[in-house]
């Protein structure tokens, strides 16, 4: 039986925390790249030049690529043949956010209590998903969510009979109002069926998807390749100032859902769209 003590946990967590907040995946890098090469607007060209400056500089100094570091977001998926060592595996956790956010001079964005409003001062607690799997390994995904872009989700219960075109007009609806204030372009998360809560968590997680690579399903890629198209369409562009590149990407995840319903997500992520993921 593998085991994995809390300490190391702890430690790697941190580290990814760090990490999450001054490099950003390289297919992120790659896509503003293209977007750059693509766009018409000279306003949209300057700003989407400016925006991948600011990624260079970030980790070549090793510090924030935004001054929102966001709340962090855990998904863990545990083999149920592991055995963690040396106490809990949320503690470990949530002890990880806060030694990262603290050794990494992070920004610490959470209050204690949504009305009262105190800062805990150690970016915690941290919002934790567990799934527990077959075998004995520990994944980590670590994504800090900045809340400008956050504040413009949205979730909709849809009526089976809306259909497909019924979720396509609301991720366009979305987009078109909260794209502006979200620090565009923008990555776009669509979860789909499930129940209330599990379309939310799954728009989460589509954040994550690496930008190009599209869903399985077919009837599900055809959606949203159109919906990319739609949304460039609008003419939004870098920070709201116009131009072709309003979204990087739209990524649209499904699940069964029950016979009166159709539950959908959208989460929106600036281009700022941060994550790291590791096996321990």
């Amino acid at each position: 039986m593998k085991k994995i003590d809390v300490k190391y946990i702890r430690d790697t967590v941190a580290e990814m925390c760090i990490e999450a907040n001054t490099v950003l995946t390289d297919d992120i890098l790659k896509e503003m790249e293209v977007a750059l090469a693509r766009e018409e607007s000279p306003s949209a060209i300057a700003i989407l030049e400016t925006m991948i400056e600011n990624f260079e500089v970030a980790e070549k100094k090793e510090i924030p690529i935004c001054q929102d570091t966001g709340m962090a977001v855990i998904f863990v998926t545990m083999g149920q043949d592991l055995q963690i060592t040396g106490g809990s595996l949320e503690d470990a956790i949530q002890d990880g956010v806060e030694k990262g956010y603290r050794e990494g001079y992070l920004r610490k964005s959470v209050v204690d209590d949504p009305f009262i409003r105190n800062n805990t001062n150690t970016n915690t607690p941290a919002i934790i998903h567990y799934k527990v799997v077959p075998g004995d390994d520990l994944q980590i995904k670590v994504m800090p969510k900045g809340f400008g872009s956050e504040n413009t989700s949205a979730m909709k219960m849809l009526k089976p009979s809306d259909g497909i075109k019924g979720v396509e007009e609301f991720v366009l609806e979305t987009v078109e109002k909260g794209a502006p204030n979200a620090c565009a372009p923008i990555i776009v998360g669509v979860g789909v069926g499930g129940t209330f809560e599990k379309a939310a968590l799954l728009a989460k997680e589509a954040l994550s998807r690496p930008i190009g690579v599209r869903n399985a399903k077919q009837h599900i890629q055809g959606l949203e390749e159109i919906l990319i198209e739609r949304c460039n369409n609008l003419g939004i562009g870098p920070m709201g100032l116009g131009g072709i590149n309003t979204v990087l990407s739209v990524n649209v995840d499904v699940f069964p859902t029950h016979i009166a319903g159709l539950p959908v997500a959208v989460n929106i992520c600036c281009y700022v769209n941060r994550h790291v993921e590791r096996t321990l």
